[in-house]
């Protein structure tokens, strides 16, 4: 059985398993990154603001 590793996208900073990131399809990633916040609703979110990110889901604070 392989694990399989996630990753987090070098654009959006989205955390997800696979070869691109379902939020902007990009497919620079990054297996290396440090923290993970999950954002559940983008339009009142601080953090999500301070972050530029405007979409729910699970981002990496600071991706290497």
């Amino acid at each position: 059985m392989v694990a399989v590793k996630e990753k987090s996208c070098l654009n959006c900073k989205a955390i997800y398993f696979g070869d691109k990131c379902p939020k902007c399809e990009e497919t620079a990633s990054s297996d290396s990154f440090k923290g993970r916040v999950y954002i559940f609703n983008a339009e009142k979110s601080e953090l999500a603001e301070n972050m530029k990110i405007n979409s729910e889901g699970e981002f990496a604070i600071r991706t290497k």
